[in-house]
């Protein structure tokens, strides 16, 4: 293994510091979270770096709790423990999921969130779940602070709209309207320590009776430049009693709306059938977990 080049090392304090130093090292300067992506590209892909802004020292951004109803994640937060938190798994289970399918867990016990996301990787596997989780980015840049809806964060494979000059301090997940059910996906060759081919995440919300559909959410991540909501596929099951009929349709809609890439993972046709497959498996197995729960209330 290659040694890590040399290079001038900054750990600041605060956010503040480290937006004032990035500032004064715009473009010869990269973010160290917990450093699974940054170090292995230093080490093994000839990535050579001037500088390194190391996080870890900012206190207080690595918590999960809840605050006005809204659960709060600090960007520093490790993937292990999103994947452990009892928050999590009580309020939005699937996200602990996804979160346990990042990685072996060396790496999820220093993978953080904030590096996950920012790293903007396709098929970084919390994005499609807080997309659908309706997730906010809390940034900070020269300007000051600023909240953006998650969807609006990545720009292109590897690209945010940080663009070098800002630093995500926490995401903001509003909480889950009633009779809502929620599913995650991960397609990989192995099951454990591969990049996902395709990544799908369902969340839907049923009225009073849990018969319509009352809102729909379908995200996709290793199938397009960035992670994506397929909105016209949402469309076809919103407001409606979900048949068979509108099962397909929206399989269809998102499988279409995708536009994946062939590479050593996977064809463009391969990943563009999972996206198929899983959507209609993610809508199917959350109408039968409302119906389940809808009998057993009945049954009370």
């Amino acid at each position: 293994m290659r040694r890590l080049p040399r290079f001038e090392y900054f750990k600041p304090d605060s956010f503040e510091a480290a937006v004032r130093i990035l500032g004064e090292h715009k473009g010869r300067i990269r973010p160290l979270a917990g450093g699974t992506d940054l170090l292995i590209a230093m080490k093994e892909k000839g990535l050579t770096l001037e500088n390194v802004l190391d996080l870890k020292g900012i206190k207080g951004f690595d918590s999960i709790q809840e605050s006005k109803g809204q659960i709060e994640i600090g960007a520093l937060a490790t993937i292990r423990s999103i994947e452990t938190s009892p928050l999590i798994r009580t309020k939005i289970p699937f996200l602990s999921v996804a979160a346990g399918m990042i990685g072996s867990v060396q790496i999820r016990h220093r993978a953080t969130l904030g590096g996950n996301l920012c790293n903007a990787s396709p098929s970084a596997e919390t994005a499609p779940s807080l997309f659908c989780l309706a997730a906010s980015a809390e940034i900070i840049d020269e300007k000051g602070v600023r909240v953006i809806p998650l969807e609006e964060f990545f720009v292109g494979p590897g690209q945010t709209v940080l663009n070098g000059s800002g630093l995500m301090r926490k995401i903001l997940i509003p909480p889950l309207p009633p009779n809502s059910a929620c599913i995650y996906f991960k397609h990989s060759p192995r099951r454990a320590m591969d990049l996902s081919v395709v990544g799908v995440a369902c969340l839907l919300t049923f009225d009073s009776a849990r018969r319509r559909c009352t809102d729909a959410r379908i995200a996709l991540g290793a199938v397009a430049p960035t992670p994506l909501r397929v909105k016209g596929a949402e469309t076809l099951i919103r407001g409606k009693e979900i048949t068979e009929k509108e099962i397909e349709e929206a399989a269809d809609s998102a499988s279409r709306e995708a536009k994946p890439i062939t590479d050593v993972r996977g064809s463009a046709e391969y990943r563009t059938d999972m996206v198929h497959w899983f959507v209609k498996k993610g809508i199917r197995d959350i109408l039968a977990r409302i119906k389940s729960d809808s009998h057993q209330e009945a049954e009370r």
